[in-house]
Parts: structure tokens; C-alpha cells; sequence
């Protein structure tokens, strides 16, 4: 059964010129790169080092580099959007200068720990902001397409959710989250953990545990993440990123299973990363008298830099009335920090002890 998948954003109907705050290697890969494929206008850009914001604002042709957070909100244009991309210890000093009713992206995640989540959460809502936070693999083009199968009923009713990341990760690229305290889920599967809330709620409770590698000097590096939907949904988080034995059986996707078919992306993005491989979109529907048979879709673009349209769209459509809701909202993402701080707590407290014999 071949079916025309519709998974594109749609675009903001007004223009919403956007003001960057952070210059970080994250918005020169993705941020940038997303809004010129889109098509939105990046009015200015500010960083504590404006030597870095200028090299960006030069390579993207942005018209305004600020000395200060508090000059670009002075001479912000009409009906800006403030795009949030610092790490999580900056976030409430710098959205303590944006105005009331702002409207604000801010940059995964919400926050270094569940108590600061709550902070920025209580700021948003006391400052009336618009306030989005950036999870951003929600949009992917293979994670729309899942969701428009989904929604349309063609796979039955959702009853199986597997996220499987076996790869090797570069983390000393990233020279600012390689010596977090709270490494792999809290920066990596965060991710899956808000995507899996996305198509499932929240969940019951959560079995987890995090672990370190034993040559490594990191945090944490391979988790596994259990939600608890009840007796009859599966929903599990396996990841590796310390599997450095060539490409032969590192894997990176996501299957979704129902009840009339299934679903699997390739993850494509991760694997050799930075420089990826193409991503894989695959369904089965199971249709009567038929043996089953898997139809592969050739989608546009991927999750770097293509679904960060996504996130800064929905918070444009919000914010002109053209959608009604707000998916990755403040208000949405508390349940997902609230379900990576359970699951550092499950990883703390360990299993039940095998019984004595």
C-alpha cells in the first residue's frame, strides 16, 4: 500500500523577524541554516564574545550584532521573536531582560536539573511569554511522517515505541556538555524522552539506569529507559555511544508499532557523526489476504538542520493565532524534565534484589 505521506511544517503566514541570542556551534549548523531554507528573516544576533556573533552575522548575512542582550531588546523590531540559544545555567538571567509577552525558543533543555525547569517555568508564566523550548526532533521530516501515518489511523491503535541508539559519539566536540554531571540522558536521550511523551503521554512511572564507560572520564555515556503505559504498551529508550568498532552493527532508529502496521526511521544523522548517513522511512501496513510488505519513502531533509523549522514555525503560527497549540511549550516540556529526573532517580535507587534461594 503506497500512500502520500504529508510531513512538512507549515509556515508562519506573517513575517517574525527573529533576534539570536548565543552564537554557539549549534546555530551556525542548524539554527541558521534552518531559517535561510525557510525563509525567515534573522534580524540580529548577540553573544558575550561578539567576535563570534559577527563571523556568524558575516557568513549569514545578519544586518545587527549587539554589544548586550539589553541593546538588542532596545532596538528589537516590531513583533520579533527571541531565539534562546546559550546553555541552560544562562537562561533565567537572560530571559529576565526580554519584555513581557515576549515570544521566546529556548534552546534544549529545559534547564540543568527539574528545579531549575520549575524556575524558568514560573518566569514564563509570571512574564506572559510565548515561550517554546527547542525539541526540535519532534519535526524531523521521518518523525512527522510517523506521526501523519499515525494520526491518520493507518497503523492501528500504538502499542509498541522502541528508540535503539548503537553508535560512536564525538562528545569532545561538544567541549561544553562533555563534562556535564548529568551526560547522556539529561543532553541525548532527552530527546527520545520527550519524542516518546509526544506520541504517548506521560507515563505511569519510569525504570531507568545510566551508566558510565570504564576507560572514560565521562558522566555517563549508555542508558536504557523504561516507561510504563500500563499491561499492553511497550515504550523503551537503548542507548550506546561507546560502540567504536566501525559501522558494521551501530544503529540508530526509531519503530513505532500498531496494531494494523509498523513504522521504522533510520536515524541517520548520528551515525558518523557529524557527517551522518541518509536517513532510512520505512511502514508496513498489514492488509487482508496480503503477506506483509514494507513500502521505503524517499523524504526531504532530516533532523539537522531541517526540523528546527519545525520548532521556531509552530512558536511563529502560535504566536499570529494560525495554530492553536504550542507543542513544545514550557508549559508541555515540565513533564518531560519531569520524567528524565525520575529516571535519574530510578537509576540511583537500582533494581529489586533477586529473591534468596
Amino acid at each position: 500500500m503506497s500512500i502520500e505521506i504529508k510531513y512538512k511544517p507549515e509556515l508562519p503566514k506573517t513575517e517574525q523577524p527573529i533576534i539570536i541570542i548565543g552564537a554557539g556551534g549549534i546555530v551556525a549548523d542548524a539554527h541558521l541554516p534552518a531559517y535561510k531554507l525557510a525563509g525567515f528573516k534573522v534580524h540580529g544576533i548577540v553573544n558575550r564574545t561578539k567576535e563570534r556573533a559577527q563571523k556568524l552575522a558575516d557568513q549569514f548575512g545578519i544586518a545587527n550584532v549587539y554589544d548586550s542582550v539589553d541593546e538588542a531588546v532596545k532596538l528589537a523590531p516590531e513583533n520579533v521573536v527571541y531565539d534562546l540559544t546559550i546553555m541552560p545555567e544562562q537562561y533565567i538571567e537572560n530571559l529576565k531582560k526580554l519584555p513581557n509577552g515576549s515570544a521566546v525558543l529556548i534552546q534544549k533543555p529545559m534547564g540543568d536539573n527539574f528545579e531549575q525547569a520549575k524556575e524558568i517555568l514560573a518566569l514564563c508564566k509570571e512574564r506572559n511569554f510565548k515561550a517554546a523550548i527547542n525539541f526540535q526532533l519532534r519535526f524531523a521530516p521521518f518523525v512527522s511522517a510517523a506521526k501523519y501515518l499515525i494520526d491518520a489511523g493507518l497503523i492501528g491503535e500504538l502499542y509498541d515505541m522502541e528508540v535503539r541508539v548503537t553508535i560512536k559519539t564525538p562528545w569532545e566536540i561538544f567541549p561544553h556538555v562533555i563534562v556535564h554531571p548529568r551526560l547522556e540522558i539529561q543532553y541525548h536521550s532527552i530527546h527520545y524522552v520527550d519524542l516518546i511523551r509526544s506520541f504517548l503521554g506521560n507515563p505511569n512511572s519510569v525504570l531507568a539506569k545510566t551508566l558510565k564507560h570504564p576507560a572514560k572520564n565521562l558522566s555517563s555515556s549508555r542508558s536504557t529507559i523504561l516507561f510504563d503505559y500500563g499491561d499492553t504498551v511497550h515504550a523503551v529508550i537503548n542507548t550506546n555511544h561507546d560502540h567504536d568498532f566501525g559501522p558494521n552493527h551501530q544503529e540508530s532508529y526509531i519503530k513505532w508499532e500498531g496494531t494494523k502496521g509498523a513504522i521504522v526511521a533510520k536515524i541517520g544523522l548520528l551515525m558518523d557523526y557529524p557527517h551522518g548517513v541518509p536517513d532510512v522511512f520505512e511502514y508496513c501496513i498489514l492488509e487482508d489476504g496480503k503477506s506483509p510488505e514494507w513500502q521505503t519513502v524517499q523524504l526531504e531533509g532530516s533532523w539537522f538542520p531541517e526540523a528546527f523549522i519545525g520548532t521556531m514555525s509552530n512558536l511563529m503560527r502560535f504566536k499570529e493565532g494560525s495554530d492553536d497549540i504550542l507543542h513544545t511549550s514550557v508549559e508541555d516540556v515540565i513533564s518531560t524534565m519531569a520524567v528524565v529526573e525520575s529516571a535519574y532517580q530510578s537509576s540511583d535507587i537500582g533494581g529489586v534484589k533477586p529473591l534468596p534461594v
